[in-house]
């Protein structure tokens, strides 16, 4: 890999179509009101120890010190000083966590974290997952997909076809998997290929569009002919395909709760945001690797470890401030950066959510606080949108199938179980 490979650039303005894709990545970085920001794609989230070490070093070096993880199973470093850059790539590289610059910023895949794990998925996606990350880092044409598109490996169980993806390979109970936006199934060998030439195959219809697209929703065709498109070319690669005839249970987006989950630890990260201590601990506890979470948790495989293993690791998280009690209610709390760190929102919402934590655990749906009307990082499905106004206070949400229904003013934080009320009754 060359340096100038390597050659991190500033992405500090606000993401404009005319301009293009602005989605930061490891070698494009964005200037935010905090310093630099550095997204580094972690492709189904999971992370060897020495991964993980390499990214508390960065962070610790060079940034805040803290992890920061998404709601793509990603991590960010912010803080970032200013010139690090360089010094930045050649950690990750080192790493293996830039096996291909050019497509740094399009290894956005999620996966079913606990596959394999727990007995529950109809299919290990871990070789789909490797195998498609290969294959889009071999890609010419996936270089120009955007920072945004996202692929999802389902092992059957409903949790990340629920992310509303651009591309989803979702695990069949005869051994295949059923290929979107194609609407076939194919075989379990064929799954990652398909899975990117269905990609590729947007990318061609985005070369045909009008305007700016970066992902399969804001296409100007049709979700049948984008299907057809996507079959006559798995047709033209020799790909066999089938009709969809297994009724899929209902996808929902909804992460591994905390505890001892079959052969793994689960724990969940407040707000996304891991100190120091606590990624440690996280690399200590781990035998080999770590799987974070859309839902900003991370998950611990621990095959090897007896029960009394199993509660004294769990124990250790939880002592580092990681949450581990199923019936907590941080898992259903989650924030964009808010202030200082972002100049565009209008409160601190990670405090304000820190602060009524208890009050969001009564309440049916989950909660997502953001700084501004842009709602960074929201979660997909159902839940409160509780969103900062530029005049003060909050607005309340409700989004039910992913419409907006009811809202209500809330005027200070400390409302929240009214405002709450309100719109849930």
């Amino acid at each position: 890999m060359s340096s100038a490979d390597l050659r991190p650039t500033s992405q500090a303005t606000a993401v404009s179509r005319d301009r293009g894709d602005a989605c930061p990545g490891a070698l494009r970085l964005h200037a935010a009101d905090d310093g630099a920001l550095a997204r580094v794609r972690v492709p189904g989230g999971v992370l060897s120890v020495r991964q993980a070490e390499a990214l508390g070093e960065a962070a610790g070096r060079l940034g805040d010190g803290d992890i920061h993880l998404t709601s793509r199973g990603n991590v960010q470093l912010r803080g970032l000083a200013d010139g690090c850059g360089a010094e930045l790539a050649a950690l990750l590289d080192a790493a293996g966590l830039l096996p291909s610059p050019g497509h740094e910023r399009v290894r956005n895949i999620v996966a079913s974290p606990l596959s394999g794990l727990d007995g529950h998925g109809l299919h290990d996606v871990r070789p789909w997952l490797s195998d498609l990350d290969a294959a889009l880092c071999g890609s010419g044409p996936a270089r120009e997909l955007s920072g945004r598109f996202l692929f999802a490996l389902d092992d059957g169980r409903g949790d990340v076809a629920g992310l509303g993806a651009d591309v989803t390979l979702r695990a069949t109970g005869d051994g295949g998997a059923v290929l979107d936006p194609a609407a076939v199934r194919v075989s379990a060998q064929d799954a990652p290929r398909a899975a990117l030439l269905a990609a590729e195959t947007f990318l061609e219809a985005v070369r045909e569009s009008a305007g700016g697209v970066w992902r399969v929703a804001e296409l100007d065709v049709s979700a049948s002919e984008l299907a057809e498109r996507v079959r006559h070319r798995l047709d033209a690669e020799g790909i066999g395909r089938s009709p969809v005839t297994e009724v899929a249970a209902a996808a929902v987006a909804q992460g591994p709760g905390p505890g001892v989950v079959g052969d793994a630890l689960s724990a969940h990260v407040p707000l996304g945001r891991l100190s120091a201590r606590q990624w440690r601990e996280l690399a200590r506890v781990a035998g080999t690797e770590l799987r974070l979470t859309p839902w900003r948790g991370v998950v611990v495989p621990v095959p090897d470890q007896a029960p009394r293993q199993r509660a004294e690791s769990l124990a250790r998280l939880a002592a580092a401030g990681l949450v581990t009690d199923p019936a907590s209610p941080w898992p259903r709390v989650g924030a964009c950066v808010g202030r200082p760190g972002c100049g565009k929102s209008h409160a601190d919402v990670r405090a304000d959510a820190a602060d009524t934590v208890d009050a969001a655990g009564a309440c049916p749906l989950p909660l997502y606080w953001s700084g501004c009307e842009r709602r960074c990082g929201h979660p997909h499905g159902d839940r409160i949108d509780v969103v900062a106004s530029a005049d003060g206070g909050y607005r309340l949400t409700a989004v039910w199938s992913g419409r907006p229904t009811r809202t209500a003013p809330m005027t200070d934080p400390d409302h929240l179980a009214a405002a709450l009320a309100a719109i849930t009754s």
